[in-house]
């Protein structure tokens, strides 16, 4: 029996990170009234370093010369995916819909191929043109709920500009990944971790007000447990073990997934119908990832290429 491809091993590791990231928009969006903002994404960002500690402590003092070797790089993946990404999601969500947020990191696609164009000069490759084109179908399928004229009941305010700037953060990082410097992976997500909780901790101090007046309910710290764990340590282990596989375009591209693993989410969890549109969105998503997948093997096979570009 032939074992998977690391590439395979890769897709599929992506698509859980999609599950995992979809809750965490769909979680932020649930406990707004009862967290606020920037406390939450403190305490995601150090509740993720306090459970990686136990098992990351030794190797980050071992590595400690070479990590602050290399702490520019190290800076600013902490500062664009881990601090400003989620700092500005979970604002955005305060004043806008889960749905509106899934919508607009739906866009992370197509800016991480304009982010690998403009600082690396990586030109997107056939595959990826076509597929990010074709993904970005399934999402306006689901969006539009299959039909072109919602688009005119579709609203945007300051809680979409707020989560475009997390999307903007968040390519940036996914482009980045490929500067990631040599040292272990468990070392670069707790020290990125731990640079996002130290850049939430002053702006968390000024919600003091609302965290006096929090309520530890059960849902409250549930909460808190999963944004530290699932879509943290495990998403983003997983993410920046496929991003070394992929290179960065690919993975960006699952950013598509999002709105359709939401829209499964929300059926369950806040009652919401799944429609004949979800199906259609599903099928042009998956056949957009699998275009980019399969065409850029064909081209790789063909042609000798920066392993780093796509298509």
């Amino acid at each position: 029996m032939r074992k998977p491809s690391p590439e395979l091993k890769a897709y599929a590791m992506l698509g859980l990170v999609m599950l995992l990231w979809a809750g965490n928009s769909i979680v932020g969006r649930a406990i707004r009234d009862e967290i606020p903002p920037f406390t939450l994404a403190f305490v995601r960002w150090a509740g993720a370093v306090l459970v990686l500690l136990p098992f990351a402590a030794r190797q980050v003092m071992a590595e400690r010369r070479a990590i602050l070797r290399v702490w520019r790089p190290v800076l600013v993946l902490g500062l664009t995916g881990v601090a400003a990404f989620n700092g500005f999601l979970y604002s955005g969500l305060h004043s806008t819909t889960a749905s509106n947020a899934l919508l607009l990191q739906a866009a992370i696609p197509a800016l991480v191929l304009v982010a690998d164009l403009s600082l690396f000069r990586v030109r997107p490759g056939r595959a990826a043109i076509i597929g990010v084109a074709v993904s970005t179908l399934g999402v306006a399928a689901i969006v539009f709920r299959g039909d072109p004229a919602v688009v005119r009941t579709l609203h945007f305010n300051r809680g979409d500009l707020l989560v475009m700037c997390g999307v903007v953060a968040w390519a940036l990082y996914t482009t980045l990944l490929k500067t990631r410097p040599a040292i272990p992976g468990l070392s670069l997500l707790t020290v990125t971790f731990a640079i996002g909780a130290l850049a939430m901790l002053p702006l968390a101090a000024t919600e003091w007000r609302e965290i006096a007046a929090m309520r530890f309910t059960p849902a409250v710290i549930a909460a808190f447990v999963y944004v530290a764990i699932f879509p943290s340590i495990i998403g983003y282990f997983l993410f920046n073990a496929a991003v070394a596989t992929l290179g960065p375009a690919r993975p960006g591209q699952a950013i598509s997934l999002m709105p359709l693993f939401g829209a499964l989410l929300a059926a369950p969890l806040l009652g919401e119908r799944l429609h004949g549109y979800h199906l259609a969105g599903m099928a042009l998503i998956l056949a957009g990832i699998a275009a980019t997948a399969l065409l850029g093997r064909t081209r790789r096979v063909g042609v000798r290429t920066d392993p780093s570009a796509t298509g």
